[in-house]
Protein backbone atom coordinates (compact mmCIF):
# COMPACT_ATOMS: atom_id res chain seq x y z
CA UNK A 1 0.00 0.00 0.00
CA UNK A 2 1.35 3.31 -1.36
CA UNK A 3 0.69 6.75 -0.67
CA UNK A 4 0.72 9.41 -3.28
CA UNK A 5 -1.03 12.59 -3.35
CA UNK A 6 -2.15 12.43 -7.18
CA UNK A 7 -4.84 15.35 -6.38
CA UNK A 8 -2.36 17.53 -3.98
CA UNK A 9 -1.28 20.09 -7.03
CA UNK A 10 -5.10 20.58 -8.59
CA UNK A 11 -6.07 20.96 -5.07
CA UNK A 12 -3.66 23.53 -3.78
CA UNK A 13 -4.25 25.30 -7.06
CA UNK A 14 -7.98 26.83 -6.00
CA UNK A 15 -7.37 29.49 -3.24
CA UNK A 16 -9.88 29.45 -0.55
CA UNK A 17 -10.75 32.04 2.31
CA UNK A 18 -11.48 29.56 5.28
CA UNK A 19 -12.83 32.13 8.15
CA UNK A 20 -15.03 33.73 5.43
CA UNK A 21 -17.06 30.22 4.67
CA UNK A 22 -17.45 30.12 8.92
CA UNK A 23 -18.74 33.49 9.33
CA UNK A 24 -20.27 34.66 6.12
CA UNK A 25 -23.40 32.11 6.39
CA UNK A 26 -25.13 29.76 8.78
CA UNK A 27 -22.56 26.53 8.29
CA UNK A 28 -24.46 24.19 10.06
CA UNK A 29 -27.50 25.25 7.33
CA UNK A 30 -25.07 25.24 4.76
CA UNK A 31 -23.67 21.60 5.45
CA UNK A 32 -26.96 20.31 5.38
CA UNK A 33 -28.38 21.37 2.28
CA UNK A 34 -24.72 20.17 1.22
CA UNK A 35 -24.99 16.74 2.53
CA UNK A 36 -28.89 16.53 0.20
CA UNK A 37 -26.03 16.21 -2.90
CA UNK A 38 -28.49 18.03 -5.03
CA UNK A 39 -28.64 20.58 -7.26
CA UNK A 40 -27.57 23.22 -4.77
CA UNK A 41 -24.63 21.22 -3.92
CA UNK A 42 -23.60 20.60 -7.69
CA UNK A 43 -24.53 24.28 -9.15
CA UNK A 44 -25.77 26.33 -6.77
CA UNK A 45 -23.91 29.17 -4.74
CA UNK A 46 -20.49 28.46 -3.68
CA UNK A 47 -21.63 27.97 -0.27
CA UNK A 48 -23.31 25.28 -0.50
CA UNK A 49 -20.38 23.18 -2.63
CA UNK A 50 -18.71 23.15 -5.88
CA UNK A 51 -20.69 26.49 -6.60
CA UNK A 52 -20.81 24.98 -10.69
CA UNK A 53 -19.08 21.75 -11.56
CA UNK A 54 -18.95 22.29 -15.22
CA UNK A 55 -16.43 20.15 -17.64
CA UNK A 56 -13.54 22.02 -18.46
CA UNK A 57 -11.06 19.61 -18.94
CA UNK A 58 -8.84 19.66 -15.44
CA UNK A 59 -9.32 15.41 -15.00
CA UNK A 60 -7.95 14.22 -18.25
CA UNK A 61 -3.81 14.76 -16.83
CA UNK A 62 -5.13 12.81 -13.62
CA UNK A 63 -6.83 10.33 -15.88
CA UNK A 64 -3.45 9.84 -17.94
CA UNK A 65 -1.61 9.58 -14.83
CA UNK A 66 -3.76 6.72 -13.40
CA UNK A 67 -3.55 4.74 -16.67
CA UNK A 68 0.16 5.14 -16.89
CA UNK A 69 0.69 4.18 -13.46
CA UNK A 70 -1.36 1.07 -13.56
CA UNK A 71 -0.88 -0.08 -17.42
CA UNK A 72 -4.39 0.20 -18.46
CA UNK A 73 -5.07 -0.45 -21.96
CA UNK A 74 -7.86 -1.22 -24.56
CA UNK A 75 -9.85 -4.24 -23.20
CA UNK A 76 -9.63 -3.24 -19.50
CA UNK A 77 -12.30 -1.80 -17.23
CA UNK A 78 -12.37 1.01 -14.52
CA UNK A 79 -14.64 1.56 -12.09
CA UNK A 80 -15.33 5.32 -10.03
CA UNK A 81 -17.05 4.88 -6.83
CA UNK A 82 -18.53 8.61 -6.03
CA UNK A 83 -17.89 9.27 -10.05
CA UNK A 84 -20.38 12.61 -9.91
CA UNK A 85 -20.86 13.74 -13.32
CA UNK A 86 -18.87 11.31 -15.01
CA UNK A 87 -15.65 13.38 -15.87
CA UNK A 88 -12.96 11.57 -15.08
CA UNK A 89 -14.60 8.44 -16.71
CA UNK A 90 -15.25 10.55 -19.46
CA UNK A 91 -11.28 11.90 -19.76
CA UNK A 92 -10.40 7.63 -19.42
CA UNK A 93 -12.69 6.41 -22.56
CA UNK A 94 -11.06 10.24 -24.46
CA UNK A 95 -7.36 8.48 -23.46
CA UNK A 96 -7.74 4.14 -23.64
CA UNK A 97 -10.32 3.18 -26.46
CA UNK A 98 -12.61 0.26 -26.46
CA UNK A 99 -12.26 0.91 -22.46
CA UNK A 100 -15.23 -0.65 -20.31
CA UNK A 101 -16.21 1.64 -17.49
CA UNK A 102 -18.79 1.79 -14.83
CA UNK A 103 -19.60 4.65 -12.29
CA UNK A 104 -21.46 4.74 -9.17
CA UNK A 105 -22.56 8.07 -6.66
CA UNK A 106 -25.09 8.77 -4.17
CA UNK A 107 -26.32 11.77 -6.09
CA UNK A 108 -29.10 11.50 -8.58
CA UNK A 109 -28.82 15.07 -9.54
CA UNK A 110 -24.84 14.20 -9.87
CA UNK A 111 -25.80 11.12 -12.29
CA UNK A 112 -28.64 13.26 -14.32
CA UNK A 113 -26.30 16.09 -15.31
CA UNK A 114 -23.41 13.48 -15.63
CA UNK A 115 -21.10 13.93 -19.14
CA UNK A 116 -23.87 12.89 -21.95
CA UNK A 117 -20.93 10.58 -23.09
CA UNK A 118 -20.75 7.97 -19.93
CA UNK A 119 -23.79 8.87 -18.61
CA UNK A 120 -25.12 4.98 -19.77
CA UNK A 121 -22.33 3.72 -17.60
CA UNK A 122 -23.35 5.48 -14.34
CA UNK A 123 -25.89 4.77 -11.48
CA UNK A 124 -27.12 5.36 -8.26
CA UNK A 125 -25.87 3.68 -5.26
CA UNK A 126 -24.29 3.39 -2.21
CA UNK A 127 -19.91 3.19 -1.59
CA UNK A 128 -21.00 0.25 1.49
CA UNK A 129 -22.53 -1.84 -0.93
CA UNK A 130 -21.13 -2.01 -4.93
CA UNK A 131 -23.28 -3.74 -7.13
CA UNK A 132 -20.68 -5.28 -9.24
CA UNK A 133 -19.26 -8.75 -9.00
CA UNK A 134 -15.97 -9.90 -7.44
CA UNK A 135 -12.41 -9.21 -8.80
CA UNK A 136 -14.65 -7.29 -12.09
CA UNK A 137 -12.53 -3.77 -12.49
CA UNK A 138 -9.13 -3.43 -13.50
CA UNK A 139 -8.90 -0.13 -11.99
CA UNK A 140 -10.91 1.20 -8.96
CA UNK A 141 -10.60 4.43 -7.82
CA UNK A 142 -12.72 6.72 -5.70
CA UNK A 143 -11.78 10.24 -4.82
CA UNK A 144 -13.17 12.47 -2.34
CA UNK A 145 -15.99 9.72 -0.72
CA UNK A 146 -15.19 7.93 2.24
CA UNK A 147 -14.58 10.89 4.50
CA UNK A 148 -18.12 11.77 3.76
CA UNK A 149 -18.84 8.10 5.59
CA UNK A 150 -19.26 7.40 9.17
CA UNK A 151 -16.45 5.52 9.95
CA UNK A 152 -18.40 2.16 10.04
CA UNK A 153 -19.40 2.26 6.64
CA UNK A 154 -15.88 3.88 5.57
CA UNK A 155 -14.90 -0.37 6.75
CA UNK A 156 -17.89 -1.03 4.82
CA UNK A 157 -16.96 0.90 1.84
CA UNK A 158 -13.00 0.12 1.94
CA UNK A 159 -14.16 -3.63 1.97
CA UNK A 160 -16.31 -3.49 -1.22
CA UNK A 161 -13.64 -1.47 -3.25
CA UNK A 162 -11.43 -4.31 -2.30
CA UNK A 163 -13.79 -6.69 -3.23
CA UNK A 164 -14.50 -5.73 -6.68
CA UNK A 165 -11.06 -4.42 -7.62
CA UNK A 166 -7.99 -6.92 -9.38
CA UNK A 167 -5.14 -6.64 -7.54
CA UNK A 168 -3.73 -3.51 -6.17
CA UNK A 169 -4.60 -1.61 -9.27
CA UNK A 170 -6.64 0.86 -6.87
CA UNK A 171 -6.81 4.46 -5.86
CA UNK A 172 -8.17 6.13 -3.13
CA UNK A 173 -8.14 9.80 -2.45
CA UNK A 174 -9.50 11.28 0.81
CA UNK A 175 -9.49 15.36 2.55
CA UNK A 176 -6.79 14.81 5.76
CA UNK A 177 -4.33 16.75 7.71
CA UNK A 178 -1.26 16.95 9.02
CA UNK A 179 -0.99 19.56 11.60
CA UNK A 180 -3.39 21.57 13.93
CA UNK A 181 -3.92 24.17 11.33
CA UNK A 182 -4.74 22.29 8.53
CA UNK A 183 -6.93 20.18 10.83
CA UNK A 184 -9.05 24.10 11.97
CA UNK A 185 -8.45 24.63 8.29
CA UNK A 186 -10.73 21.42 7.07
CA UNK A 187 -13.24 21.97 9.62
CA UNK A 188 -13.85 25.62 8.44
CA UNK A 189 -14.11 24.34 4.70
CA UNK A 190 -15.76 21.00 4.39
CA UNK A 191 -19.04 20.70 4.07
CA UNK A 192 -19.78 16.89 4.02
CA UNK A 193 -17.38 15.38 6.07
CA UNK A 194 -18.21 12.91 8.47
CA UNK A 195 -14.90 10.68 8.94
CA UNK A 196 -11.59 13.46 10.16
CA UNK A 197 -8.82 11.11 10.71
CA UNK A 198 -4.68 11.85 9.88
CA UNK A 199 -2.84 9.72 7.30
CA UNK A 200 -1.83 7.29 10.19
CA UNK A 201 -5.34 6.33 11.37
CA UNK A 202 -6.12 6.44 7.29
CA UNK A 203 -3.85 3.62 7.09
CA UNK A 204 -4.68 1.45 9.96
CA UNK A 205 -8.18 1.79 8.34
CA UNK A 206 -6.89 0.56 4.92
CA UNK A 207 -4.61 -1.94 6.27
CA UNK A 208 -7.88 -3.61 8.94
CA UNK A 209 -9.98 -3.64 6.02
CA UNK A 210 -7.22 -5.69 4.12
CA UNK A 211 -7.42 -3.10 1.19
CA UNK A 212 -4.30 -3.74 -0.78
CA UNK A 213 -3.93 -0.27 -3.46
CA UNK A 214 -2.75 2.82 -3.25
CA UNK A 215 -4.07 6.08 -1.65
CA UNK A 216 -3.52 9.40 -1.11
CA UNK A 217 -4.92 12.76 0.50
CA UNK A 218 -5.71 16.25 0.10
CA UNK A 219 -4.68 18.72 2.74
CA UNK A 220 -5.92 22.07 3.37
CA UNK A 221 -2.82 24.32 3.79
Amino acid sequence: MTEINLLQPMHASTRRNYVQRVVEHDKAESATVARQWGRDYWDGERRYGYGGYRYDGRWRPLAQTLIDRYGIKPGMSVLDVGCGKGYLLYEFTQLVPDLTIAGIDISDYGIANAKEEVRPQLQVGSAVELPYPDHGFDLVVSLGVLHNLPLEDVFRAVREIERVGRGASKYLMVESFRNEREKANLLYWQLTCLSFHGPETWAWIYDNCGYRGDHGFIFFE
